[in-house]
């Protein structure tokens, strides 16, 4: 197993450690937030550093060797290549949607006074968002299909 993923794993939770530090020391409004990355952080990273061991161990050598292959071959896999291809467009036009929908509703809170923010930043933010998402889209699939063909 690479030595990058004990690496990122102890990054991860020397972040959260911070995190937490930084929680427990300080009383503002963030702390919550901190406690939230905090968690995120120790967790996974954690979680990374023992499955670095449980890999890297002698004993789990062959049946990493032949999990490695399988991803391998499973990540070149055409069918698969599509499937991720097709999955990305989905989720590309899904977050079309999701953007066009909130601008009229952060419009109509805006024009009820139901939010306290400055919306009209908000609203410019998420049209940006969305012409952004248009023309990544475009460029993606336009790169794709000269990919498939």
């Amino acid at each position: 197993m690479k030595k990058s993923n004990l690496v990122t794993g102890i990054v991860y939770v020397l972040i959260g450690l911070g995190c937490l530090l930084a929680g427990l020391l300080t009383n503002t409004k963030l702390n919550s937030l901190l406690f939230g990355f905090a968690g995120a952080g120790i967790g996974p990273g954690c979680f990374m550093i023992c499955k670095y061991f449980y890999w890297a161990s002698p004993k789990h050598e062959k049946e990493y060797r032949e999990k490695i292959e399988n991803e391998q071959i499973e990540l070149h896999d055409e069918l698969n290549e599509k499937l991720r291809a097709k999955a990305g467009q989905y989720t590309y036009v899904l977050g079309i949607v999701v953007v066009a929908v909130s601008m009229p509703i952060f419009a109509i809170l805006d024009a009820l006074q139901l939010f306290t923010m400055n919306n009209l930043i908000f609203i410019g933010f998420l049209f940006i968002y969305l012409m952004f998402q248009i023309f990544a889209g475009n460029i993606i699939y336009k790169y794709l299909l000269k990919k498939f063909q």
